[in-house]
C-alpha cells in the first residue's frame, strides 16, 4: 500500500509559513480535496512532534470501513478549537498534509511544495492565481448546501474525509506493516490485536460456547491487569427506556468511569443509552479515574455539515481518547477522537479518593 509518505511518529516539524501554506492550497483552500482551515493559522510557523502518520482514518458517517490517505500525519495535541466552525466542540485532531510541514532534523521539507495547477481545454496554464486567507474562511461553509437547510452547512476536515481518502479493506495486510514501520503501533500491540481477533471469532461463532470464552478471557485478563472482554451486549431489552443520572459535571472535576457491568445495565441491546453509543474502545477506561475536559452541546454533523445540537449530558474526559483496538475495520486509526459520555457512567470522586485508589492500585502491583 503506498503512502508517499517521509514523516514517522516521533519525527519533529516546523508547520510552514501562513505565505507558503496559502500557495499550495486550489481555490477552495484544499490540497488532495482535504481543506486546511482558519483554525490552523495559528499554529504556522511553530514546532511539534508528529504523533502518527495519518496513512489512514476512519469515517462512522460513511459507514464502518477504513479510508487510506496519502501524504498525511497528525501532530501531537494539535485539535481544532472549531472557532470558525460554527464553535463546534469535538476537538478534532487535525490532518496535516506533509507539503504544510518541514521536517526539522534534516532541514528539508518532509514533501515537496505542492502548487495546484489549472487546465482550460487541456491546455496546461503556467500560473495558478493561488489561495488567499479569505478564500480558507470561504471554505468553512458550503456554497451549494442542501434545499432544505435553515442553518449553515459547514466544510471541515471531518466532513471531507471520503473525499479526500480512498476505501481500505481490513484485510489489507499492508497497512499493518505500515503501522508498524510508520511508529505507528508496537509490534506487541499488532500480536494483541490479530489474538484478540482471533479469539472474538470464536467467542462469536455461535458453536455453544460464546459465553465459557468469554469467561475465561476475563479470568485471564483480571490475573494480568488486563481488559475484560469488551464486545457484550446491553442489559435493556430492545425498545424499553434507558435511564439517566443528573450529576451536572463541570470541566476540571475528577470523576471515575463506572464499572462495565455497571454500564452494561444502563444500555440497550445496541449499546444505546438515549441514543448515545457505547463502544468497545472505551472498555478499556471503566473503573478508572479522569478530569473532566469539558461539557459538549454542539459538534458538526459530519454527514450533513450542519451543526448538531446535544440536549442530553454529553462529557468529554481529559486523555481519554479511542484507541482503535477492537474494531475490525478500523483497527489502529489513529484519529485519536474523544468518545462521548452520559454522566450515568460515570461518578465523581474527591482527589483523596483518586489518591487511595491509585495508591491501592499500586501496592497490587507490587505485590
Amino acid at each position: 500500500m503506498a503512502t508517499n509518505s517521509e514523516l514517522r511518529s516521533g519525527d519533529w516539524v516546523r508547520v510552514r509559513s501562513k505565505e507558503e501554506i496559502l500557495a499550495s492550497l486550489d481555490k477552495s483552500a484544499q490540497l488532495e480535496k482535504l481543506p486546511f482551515m482558519p483554525e490552523m493559522f495559528e499554529f504556522c510557523g511553530q514546532r511539534f512532534r508528529v504523533f502518527k502518520r495519518a496513512h489512514k482514518t476512519c469515517d462512522p458517517p460513511n459507514g464502518i470501513g477504513g479510508r487510506r490517505m496519502l501524504n498525511t500525519v497528525h501532530l501531537e495535541g494539535v485539535r481544532c478549537s472549531g472557532d470558525a466552525h460554527g464553535g463546534c466542540q469535538a476537538r478534532c485532531l487535525l490532518f496535516w498534509k506533509e507539503a504544510w510541514l518541514t521536517k526539522i532534523d534534516e532541514g528539508a521539507p518532509a514533501a515537496a511544495l505542492v502548487r495546484p495547477q489549472r487546465t482550460t481545454n487541456g491546455v496546461h496554464e503556467g500560473r495558478f492565481p493561488g489561495c488567499t486567507e479569505q478564500d480558507v474562511v470561504a471554505g468553512t461553509l458550503s456554497p451549494v448546501g442542501p434545499a432544505e437547510a435553515s442553518q449553515p452547512v459547514f466544510v471541515c476536515q471531518s466532513t471531507q474525509v471520503a473525499q479526500a481518502t480512498t476505501p481500505l479493506p481490513w484485510w489489507d495486510v499492508r497497512q499493518y506493516v505500515a503501522d508498524y514501520r510508520s511508529g505507528n503501533v508496537r509490534l506487541s500491540q499488532l500480536l494483541s490485536a490479530f489474538l484478540f481477533f482471533l479469539y472474538a471469532e470464536l467467542a462469536s461463532a455461535g458453536i455453544g460456547c460464546g459465553a465459557a470464552f468469554r469467561w475465561i478471557y476475563d479470568r485471564l485478563q483480571k490475573l494480568r491487569g488486563g481488559v475484560q472482554y469488551p464486545l457484550r451486549q446491553g442489559l435493556i431489552p430492545r425498545g424499553e427506556k434507558t435511564p439517566a443520572a443528573k450529576l451536572d459535571l463541570a470541566p476540571g472535576e475528577l470523576v471515575r468511569v463506572r464499572s462495565y457491568q455497571e454500564i452494561l445495565a444502563t444500555l440497550n441491546e445496541d449499546s444505546y443509552n438515549r441514543g448515545m453509543y457505547f463502544d468497545a474502545e472505551m472498555v478499556p477506561y471503566c473503573g478508572n479515574t479522569y478530569r473532566v475536559l469539558a461539557r459538549v452541546d454542539r459538534i458538526i454533523n459530519e454527514k450533513t455539515g450542519t451543526m448538531q445540537y446535544i440536549k442530553n449530558d454529553c462529557i468529554i474526559l481529559e486523555d481519554v481518547v479511542c484507541l482503535a483496538c477492537y474494531a475490525q475495520n478500523r483497527r489502529f486509526c489513529p484519529r485519536s477522537i474523544y468518545p462521548y459520555w452520559r454522566e450515568i457512567w460515570l461518578e465523581r470522586v474527591t482527589q483523596e479518593q483518586a489518591s487511595r485508589s491509585e495508591t491501592a492500585a499500586e501496592s497490587l502491583q507490587v505485590s
